[in-house]
């Protein structure tokens, strides 16, 4: 399924875009940790689907802020990372993180 390219208006947008949605976000945090393979991120992210892990690794390489590396071996070996574009969004996904925690339990509309 192709993504829609409508145009952004605002560069914060640019970064929702990327990052948006519940699993993306978790995903991008999971790898902020180090490289991780399909099963371990499946695994790690209780609740997801193989089928949407599948999507969004794959939007999420598209947009090249996570890498994919095979590896020659029997069975194959695939292993997923942050690129230098992923790391730098570890400060925001963590400042996100905070501001979750912080307004969470102060907020209960939320």
């Amino acid at each position: 399924m192709a993504r829609s390219k409508k145009a952004v208006s605002c560069p914060a947008e640019t970064t929702l875009k990327i990052i948006g949605g519940r699993w993306k976000l978790m995903i991008l945090r999971q790898l902020a940790a180090g490289a991780s393979r399909f099963g371990e991120l499946h695994r790690d992210l209780n609740g997801i689907s193989e089928k949407i892990l599948t999507q969004h690794l794959r939007e999420l390489e598209e947009d090249g802020v996570i890498s994919r590396k095979i590896y020659p071996e029997v069975p194959a070996k695939v292993e997923y990372a942050l690129t230098p574009s992923g790391k730098t969004l570890k400060p925001i996904i963590e400042a996100m993180h905070e501001w979750g925690i912080t307004h969470s339990s102060r907020d209960k509309n939320f």
